[in-house]
């Protein structure tokens, strides 16, 4: 069979670039080798926002309940129908993805793909048995996997990664994260909330180092009024994996002497890298840089005329909402149009509770580049509605150029950023100023007057509600 389009992986990037192929009327084919979605779908993004909802429907009826005038009794922690319900959130997006497929006329391949020649690819089957398709472009997107150090004792029962603590029936009464990132943050999170002791060992000074420190700052204060220990500029020197616990041992990052915790689970959330083996890239010459990740050109198009590569492959954050764009940018260019793709406003979002979130440029940033800045901030606690919710944690910050006030960064921590980070994102878009910012009206009351009393205090520093 010929194709004009073939996709290897069905992940966000993926599935999106066939999808937005096919609209513009490809012959498209997709290759996965497990579920459609890939790593998001089912065992990353959705999955685990199912279970961090969960988690704070619990914490909020233990813990905030009683304060709203509703009284319960008995209340405890169904961990089998919570990963059930998990699940099912899972099959129902993975059968949305299917039904995409169909809608559009994308014929996907179940199992592994890799290449026989630019143009030919040798899909093999869970049985065993394999087929060649040929297509004019190939995409590859393939997306990531969990980096587990030989030296971390990764056997997937007691020293497990993001994939198998989506699917522990019984919480834990003590776990250990390595990593203070956002997917060790995030499911540290959700087991603190259902009564485990969370230990976090971070190598750096800070939790969530990439983003913005001040939105740092607010989520570990967060973070450890529900019970979480965080070993900051601490380094792990060995994790022994036992039948029914799991021992870490770890030490000051420039000290000698070592600490040791016994733990039910240690979660090893230290990144993830791309997921390239076995694809057969040597085989055409597609080349890669010193950390495995494809290297591509400004159309992400690899030095093998016709093949290309997006998402978690290629260099860049590992987002899918940026491998998404990246899909429907080389979709795109195939068909002779000229998209775009802006990396400096591609949010980057922790589902914690509070939220954080953040675009454009930190602080750090803008200092090292030495371009002149203003801080604007605003405080969630000052917001009516915040109080009305009790999500008073948190705060929003908005750069703006000292001299054109065009805003260049905003970074929040608190309730409902993840999607208040948007209205960011299009102001900026159409480079906006922090006064165009303040001048929009805001429903009151709302979480996104804090990003307009932001706003203002960037402008002139004249806040209204501090």
């Amino acid at each position: 069979m010929k194709y004009d389009v073939t996709i290897i992986g069905s992940g966000p990037g993926g599935y999106v670039a066939a999808i937005r192929a096919a609209q513009l009327g490809f012959k498209t084919a997709i290759i996965e080798k497990e579920s459609l979605g890939g790593t998001c779908l089912n065992v990353g993004c959705i999955p685990s926002k199912a279970l961090l909802d969960s988690s704070e429907h619990y914490h909020n009826a233990q813990k905030k309940f009683e304060l709203h005038g509703i009284d319960l009794k008995d209340l405890k922690v169904n961990m089998p129908q919570m990963i059930k319900r998990k699940n099912e959130v899972v099959e129902q997006t993975v059968g949305g993805v299917e039904f995409l497929m169909k809608k559009n006329k994308i014929e996907v391949y179940q199992g592994f793909g890799s290449f026989v020649s630019a143009k030919i690819i040798e899909i093999k089957k869970e049985d065993g048995s394999t087929e060649q398709i040929e297509s004019d472009k190939v995409i590859i997107a393939t997306g990531s996997e969990p980096i587990t150090p030989e030296a971390f004792n990764y056997d997937g029962n007691r020293v497990i990664t993001s994939t198998e603590a989506l699917d522990i029936t019984k919480v834990p009464k003590r776990m250990v994260v390595i990593g203070g990132g956002v997917i060790g943050l995030e499911l540290g999170s959700v087991f603190s909330r259902l009564g485990t002791q969370v230990d976090i060992i971070e190598y750096m000074d800070r939790i969530i180092p990439g983003m913005d420190k001040d939105c740092g700052k607010e989520l570990m204060r967060s973070m450890k009024k529900l019970g979480v220990k965080f070993h900051l500029k601490h380094m792990v020197t060995t994790v022994k994996p036992l039948k029914t616990k799991v021992k870490v041992a770890y030490k000051k990052r420039d000290g000698d002497q070592e600490m040791e915790i016994e733990a039910d689970y240690c979660l090893v959330s230290i990144g993830r890298k791309p997921y390239t083996e076995n694809l057969g890239l040597d085989k055409i010459g597609v080349a890669v840089d010193e950390k495995g990740r494809i290297i591509v050109d400004n159309h992400l198009q690899t030095n093998v005329e016709g093949v290309y590569a997006i998402g978690d492959v290629i260099k860049g954050a590992m987002l899918a909402h940026k491998a998404e764009e990246e899909g429907v940018f080389v979709a795109e260019h195939l068909a002779g149009q000229h998209p775009h793709v802006d990396y400096n406003l591609i949010p980057n979002v922790v589902y914690t509770w509070p939220e954080v979130a953040g675009v454009g440029q930190t602080e750090e940033q803008l200092t090292e580049a030495g371009t002149p800045y203003k801080v604007g901030k605003f405080p969630f606690r000052a917001l009516g509605r915040a109080r009305a919710s009790t999500d008073i944690e948190g705060l929003i910050k908005v750069l703006a150029h000292k001299e054109t006030d065009e805003i260049l960064g905003v970074h929040m921590a608190g309730p409902r950023t993840a999607d208040i980070i948007a209205e960011a994102v299009a102001l900026m878009e159409f480079r906006a100023s922090a006064e165009d910012a303040s001048r929009m009206s805001h429903a009151h009351p709302t979480y996104t007057e804090a990003f307009k009393e932001a706003a203002l205090a960037a402008t002139d520093n004249r806040p209204l509600h501090i």
